[in-house]
């Protein structure tokens, strides 16, 4: 009996992956056999570390060891996010799931908010987002992926992250739109919207009191891990085919 070949991989771009949730769903995707292009914005040593730690993972008689590659992008930037997928591509022969974490956080009120920091903040969490939907829209094969990232702080609604709320309201807006424009394509299209999740990022600047208070907001009594987040991901990216052009709010309870 002739003995077939083992399918050939699929391949996942996580933008923001040296960052705390990237970096799980990084590593959640490629324990499935995805070949990962984990993407970084200015912090190469998180990314190397985390394409060595997947060079590790084994493979099995019917799947590959999965392959990952770092690659550097700015996501505000339309010929980069351009570049970023076609090296993707070139480095790991096609695009199936692009998982678009990467976005920034500067917190405070309103009317303290400067423009220059919001102009900042709408280039990076909506133009970026445009970028990579655009790209992968035009990119990803059938039965692929794209899961964008929001912010259960639209719910929320906490005081201080009000300009950040809004950047993120406009992610929320695209999901479906694209999914219903990508009909026929077999390519979902959809949107996690993560709450308090024990990041690096999160914990900067709270005390351990503001951080138990907000832990206490769901009925777990917990902050989300960016595992628990990855695993949703993984879902999306994979099995989950009749869940389309959707918001889906990752936060245990919370809102």
């Amino acid at each position: 009996m002739k003995k077939e070949k083992p399918m050939a991989p699929r391949v996942a771009l996580i933008t923001g992956a040296s960052g705390g949730i990237g970096r799980a769903v990084a590593l959640r995707l490629a324990r499935d056999g995805i070949d990962v292009a984990a993407h970084y914005g200015g912090n190469r040593d998180r990314a190397d570390s985390l394409v060595a730690e997947i060079a590790g993972f084994p493979g099995t008689a019917e799947r590959p060891a999965p392959r990952a590659v770092a690659l550097q992008a700015d996501i505000a930037d339309e010929a980069e996010v351009a570049r970023l997928v076609r090296r993707t591509e070139e480095e790991l022969g096609g695009l199936d799931v692009v998982v678009h974490t990467a976005g920034i956080m500067p917190l405070s009120s309103v009317v303290d908010t400067d423009v220059e920091v919001f102009d900042r903040l709408v280039a990076t969490n909506v133009r970026g987002t445009f970028l990579m939907a655009r790209e992968a829209a035009r990119t990803v094969r059938p039965g692929g992926a794209l899961v964008l990232f929001s912010t259960s702080i639209t719910r929320l609604q906490s005081p201080g992250y009000g300009p950040y709320a809004m950047s993120k309201g406009a992610v929320e807006a695209l999901p479906l739109i694209l999914a219903r424009e990508l009909a026929g394509r077999d390519v979902t299209v959809n949107a996690v919207a993560p709450g308090p999740t024990d990041t690096p990022l999160f914990r900067e600047g709270k005390s351990p009191g503001l951080i138990e208070r907000i832990a206490g907001l769901n009925p777990a009594g917990r902050l989300g891990t960016p595992g628990d987040v990855a695993e949703v991901v993984a879902a999306l990216a994979g099995p989950a085919r009749w869940v389309n052009g959707q918001v889906l709010h990752v936060n245990g309870g919370a809102a």
